[in-house]
């Protein structure tokens, strides 16, 4: 079973609202809606499955298929069987073939004298083009359910359909608790694994923090034995979490599938994308870097600083996705013939310079949540910057706001090297960067896995300092 390392504040966060619907019971609406959303195999339901069974309330756990209107019913009826509700028995007998009347009677099912719970997972699988069920769902809401002591919990993957749900002129508008579940953080993940703090950025940045992934990386094993065993697997976590994520959002061989596999091949660059994909016209790739952005599959960033720049780059957000496209997947067919190995090797000789770049945006998010402290003021903006030519790259930058900033407060270099400290040649490129960017004096920050070797510096973070960003 996942380990539940990190998940305390989202189980007391549920543990909450269902107490507040205790404490209602009796009460004109007592009932309470939760929409849950997250990527992919973060654990949402295992995380609601784990809540309903500690609860000891009668619970009905309902995932939706989207193979038919027909089919999702009759899925209903079986879970609803299966259930605790004191009378599940309804719902069966019933047999609704439609979800106003499967609402009606799933309120009739409902116990009045007790707080119960319902989930429905992968709701955007419900979700259709003219928002028929989001309007049988908000009639049955505001009607009946709401009426009753229940935790009404709405669960989905796609980020873009959840958000849309609860926004404004949608029929549920506002009826319910928005709460997002993230991937485990590095400290969550070192814990988990038992790892040293470089250790458990590496683990954090191949897994992705995904708790499924993590479950099959034995304690305490290093990085390289991890991967030894899982390309040597070829249904292990590591090599089948991607491939049915993606396969979950888009069809294997749409032209965003393309896309994305340029970006996570490490292309970042509009042009370079467009070659990287087959020569992609400029139009189908903006609608095609669109979709993703709008899933939230790919993040676009501009330099930070206190001048406009048009120079966007893009990246997979997910760490585990990009790893994977990288440099599992193109090599499945390799791993299945039983040569593992031939991948092991590959990884070892791009590990470098793939993990000087994917640690990029997490050691920047560490930043911003451990400042201001005794050496760095606050940064509500943190990003990085470059230029065309990229002469001029700066792996942070600390700013007021984005992505123009009105005073820039601090610039950094990352070096993430076992055996190279951060020294005196690379202090002197920052200052040369710095130069390029502003003519203020900015604090210069210097984030190595290995120490600093050299004076100057205004401020030095290590891995253990980072970690700490994400308090457990």
């Amino acid at each position: 079973m996942v380990d539940f390392v990190g998940r305390r504040d989202e189980l007391a966060t549920l543990e909450r609202e269902l107490q507040k619907i205790a404490s209602g019971v009796g009460g004109e609406r007592p009932g309470r809606c939760v929409m849950l959303r997250g990527r992919r195999r973060v654990g949402k339901s295992r995380l609601v499955e784990r809540f309903a069974e500690r609860s000891g309330v009668p619970f009905l756990f309902y995932a939706a298929t989207g193979a038919s209107p027909e089919a999702d019913l009759i899925r209903l009826a079986r879970d609803a069987q299966a259930s605790n509700l004191p009378l599940a028995h309804l719902m069966s007998a019933a047999q609704p073939r439609n979800w106003d009347a499967a609402f009606d009677v799933l309120a009739a099912a409902l116990p009045s004298d007790q707080p119960s719970v319902v989930v429905i997972d992968e709701v955007p699988y419900l979700m259709d083009a003219d928002g028929a069920f989001e309007g049988m769902l908000q009639r049955a809401w505001d009607r009946a359910l709401q009426a009753k002591p229940v935790l009404l919990i709405l669960i989905g993957s796609d980020l873009s359909m959840m958000e849309a749900l609860n926004s404004y002129g949608r029929p549920f508008h506002q009826r319910g608790r928005e709460m997002v579940l993230g991937p485990l953080n590095p400290a969550e993940v070192g814990r988990m694994l038992d790892l040293e703090p470089a250790e458990a950025f590496d683990a954090a940045l191949v897994t992705g923090g995904l708790p499924l992934i993590c479950a099959d990386w034995p304690r305490g094993a290093g990085l390289w034995d991890f991967l030894d065993e899982a390309l040597n697997d070829p249904v292990s976590p590591l090599l089948v979490s991607a491939e049915r994520s993606l396969a979950a959002e888009s069809p294997p061989n749409a032209q965003p599938r393309s896309v994305l596999s340029a970006i996570g091949s490490g292309e970042r660059t509009f042009t370079n994308i467009a070659r990287a994909a087959g020569g992609i016209g400029g139009t189908s790739l903006q609608r095609s870097l669109e979709t993703l952005l709008v899933k939230r599959v790919v993040a676009a960033e501009l330099p930070l600083s206190t001048r406009p720049s048009k120079e966007r780059r893009y990246r997979v957000t997910d760490s585990y996705l990009r790893f994977w496209l990288h440099l599992v997947g193109p090599f499945i067919e390799e791993i299945e013939r039983g040569r593992g190995d031939l991948t092991l090797a590959r990884i070892r000789e791009n590990w470098t310079s793939w993990r000087g770049r994917a640690i990029e945006p997490v050691i920047r998010e560490a930043l911003a949540r451990t400042l201001p402290d005794d050496k760095l003021p606050e940064a509500p903006a943190m990003g990085g910057y470059w230029t065309r030519s990229n002469n001029v790259e700066i792996d942070i930058v600390g700013a007021d706001r984005a992505p123009i900033a009105e005073e820039l407060r601090f610039v950094g270099s990352i070096k993430w090297l076992e055996q190279s400290p951060f020294d005196q040649h690379d202090l002197v490129a920052l200052h040369r960067h710095r130069a390029a960017l502003t003519d203020e004096p900015v604090p210069v920050v210097a984030v190595t896995r290995s120490g600093a070797d050299c004076s100057g510096v205004d401020a030095v973070y290590g891995p253990a300092d980072l970690l700490n960003a994400w308090p457990l």
